[in-house]
């Protein structure tokens, strides 16, 4: 079939034999360098709610999780089939955190693998394709997406990328619907694995130049009246309208994107597009500088903002510029130059930067794809570049061999950084400056070692360097809570409400530090706006309906009220939780209703016991005790003392 170039070499059952060689070799290598996250924890950035702080994921797999994956939002993304893989890994291996390692390992493997089979197949460069799927396998900026268990999305649309191309080079063999159909909806299970994937149609088009060379290739001659220029637009034409399908697809899928994404962190509106087009040039020169020199890696680079230096900015645009004028001016003696540049800046797009999600400057995980383009590149010029060389194929097979190997060493080494949070983000502050979200990370995890004054003091640092930064707020806010400094708590709580208004966990939380600083009317007033934004909220309606049943302030209690909030408080806990329960009983006796109160309490007791809660089943029977004799409860920690916060 034209395009398709015939495989060049050894014989066909050598080279078969060649092939599984190199298979074999590709998986045994991407194993050598990240085989050893299967003894890696999660980290405490992103992993909590991809995998196991949310119980859609961690009930595993069930007909309504699929469901729910591909209704609902997903820590602020649509991307449904990437969320089903982590309710199987859950399914399979609970949240045993090595295992779900395991299953990025193996989907990057079985990327890297099918990478190869693609180009051999599209190209037929046996060993060109083995050295560039070799560099996609164990390339340090690779670490992030396999190493991170919440990079998922990466390694899983990385297998169906590799596959469109496969069933791509399958349907322009020999042409047909079914095999157009089977390229489309490999494509969508991609689209629904990272919507990143948009820009597939693009690549397919360059693909089509070189090397299938179904523009190249047609006849250059005067055919059936029509100039070559002529002839070459007409097949131009034909294969984008091939592609409009595809490029709806993309186009449903960059919508949904859109929509889910409005409101995260970074939203576009908070930078001005000039400071976003310069990050976005300086990006990409940052990547090319990253691949030959993958040092000082790091899992979060903060945004420069409007900090970047001019002359930065200005080399970084002569650089874009002048290397795609000579991809342009190169591409009929070099065709490859011109598919792997425009590979590499095409993909590169949806996450350069111009549409600002998050407060990173650029992440390595951007890479994953689209440094594919510049890989091919590389192996094809330098392989023509050396063609007159004696000796070239050793001297070429020996630098491959010494760059493989030095890449591997260097993807084992940052590797390392990810075994658990403390690692991942010491290394991040030693390697970049002015990051909030390091600070941030690492002071969440002194605050779970119990090292306090450490983890104020990074999580105040976070907070200086970027006062919007919500959870290092709420961190400094619950830091100085533990360390007893309730007044700085409530400024950081204060500014937490200001930047999040409808987060309704928080007005909980002031609520009840209110409250235990005896400002009780003021507590009152914060689970009020919680009941206002969400009135099924359960820690507000248990909380309130107490200080309306037990408060000794007359001018507080509300009988009625209490039993009300309390009855529906009940209903929405599943009538499972014994201090609901109790609250309930209290509402009773302050409206008289004594023998309801008894029994309500008894069923608190039982409910106590069966949870092994002894001191608040003790507690229950005193308080029956009280409602035997006609009185109700009164809870002097409603005055001047404390209250535990109910959680529903």
């Amino acid at each position: 079939m034209h395009g398709i170039r015939a495989p060049i070499g050894p014989p066909k059952m050598i080279r078969r034999w060649i092939t599984i060689g190199i298979c074999i070799c590709l998986a045994a290598l991407t194993w050598l360098v990240f085989g050893q996250t299967l003894r890696h924890d999660f980290i405490n950035y992103d992993d909590p709610r991809y995998v196991y702080e949310d119980t859609n994921i961690t009930n595993g797999l069930s007909f309504s999780g699929i469901s729910w994956a591909f209704t609902h939002i997903h820590s602020m993304n649509w991307h449904p089939l990437t969320t089903i893989s982590h309710m199987l890994d859950c399914q399979l291996y609970g949240l045993k955190a090595g295992w779900h390692h395991f299953t990025n390992v193996l989907l990057h493997t079985v990327a890297a693998i099918l990478l190869f089979l693609a180009l051999q197949r599209m190209s037929g460069a046996l060993w060109r394709s083995a050295f560039v799927a070799a560099l996609f396998a164990i390339h340090p900026l690779r670490v992030e997406s396999v190493a991170w268990v919440a990079e998922r999305k990466d390694v899983l649309s990385g297998v169906f990328f590799m596959l469109t191309l496969i069933a791509y080079v399958h349907y322009i063999r020999a042409p047909s619907t079914w095999r157009y159909l089977i390229v489309a909806f490999v494509f969508a299970l991609g689209l629904m694995s990272k919507p990143m994937l948009v820009t597939l149609p693009f690549v397919l088009l360059l693909l089509d130049y070189w090397p299938l060379e179904r523009i190249r290739g047609q006849p250059s001659e005067v055919n059936g009246g029509r100039s070559a220029s002529g002839r070459r637009w007409f097949v131009v034409s034909g294969l984008v309208a091939e592609k409009i399908p595809l490029v709806a697809l993309a186009t449903v899928s960059s919508v949904i994107t859109f929509m889910v994404q409005k409101g995260a962190l970074g939203e576009t509106a908070e930078l001005p597009m000039r400071t976003r087009i310069n990050n976005a040039a300086v990006s990409y020169v940052t990547y090319l500088w990253q691949m030959f020199w993958p040092a000082r890696l790091s899992v979060f680079y903060p945004h420069p903002e409007n900090r970047l230096p001019p002359w930065q900015i200005i080399l970084s645009l002569l650089l874009l510029l002048g290397v795609s004028a000579a991809a342009i001016a190169l591409r009929k003696q070099l065709p490859y130059f011109i598919t792997g540049w425009l590979w590499y800046l095409g993909m590169l797009v949806p996450v350069i930067g111009l549409v600002q999600v998050g407060w990173q400057g650029h992440a390595d995980r951007y890479t994953y794809l689209p440094q594919i383009g510049l890989y091919i590149l590389i192996a094809w010029s330098v392989t023509d570049f050396t063609a007159s060389w004696r000796h070239h194929r050793e001297i070429l097979g020996a630098v491959a061999a010494v760059i493989i190997g030095a890449l591997s060493w260097q993807a084992w080494i940052q590797t390392s950084c990810w075994r658990d949070s403390e690692t991942l983000f010491t290394h991040a502050l030693a390697v970049t400056s002015n990051n909030d979200v390091a600070e941030n990370n690492l002071g969440i995890v002194r605050l779970q070692q119990g090292k306090l004054d450490e983890a104020v003091s990074l999580l105040q640092s976070a907070v200086d360097l970027r006062p919007d930064n919500s959870p290092a707020q709420e961190n400094l806010a619950k830091a100085l809570l533990q360390k007893g400094q309730v007044t700085d708590a409530l400024i950081h709580y204060r500014k937490l409400m200001e930047l999040q208004p409808d987060n309704i966990e928080i007005h909980n939380i002031v609520g009840t530090v209110l409250v235990q600083q005896g400002r009780i009317t003021e507590g009152v007033e914060e689970w009020e706006k919680v009941l206002l934004i969400r009135p099924d909220n359960g820690n507000a309606l248990n909380n309130l309906a107490w200080v309306f049943a037990t408060s000794p302030d007359d001018s507080l209690r509300d009988g009625s009220r209490a039993v009300q909030l309390a009855e529906q408080a009940t209903r929405i806990s599943g009538s499972r939780m014994a201090m609901v329960w109790r609250t309930l009983a209290a509402a009773y006796a302050e409206n008289g209703r004594f023998v309801d109160a008894i029994q309500t309490a008894q069923r608190a007791i039982e409910l106590a016991r069966n949870q092994g809660n002894a001191g608040l089943a003790a507690e229950l029977q005193n308080t029956i005790a009280l409602y035997e004799t006609g009185k109700p409860l009164r809870d002097p920690s409603l005055t001047n003392g404390t209250i535990s916060p109910h959680n529903d």
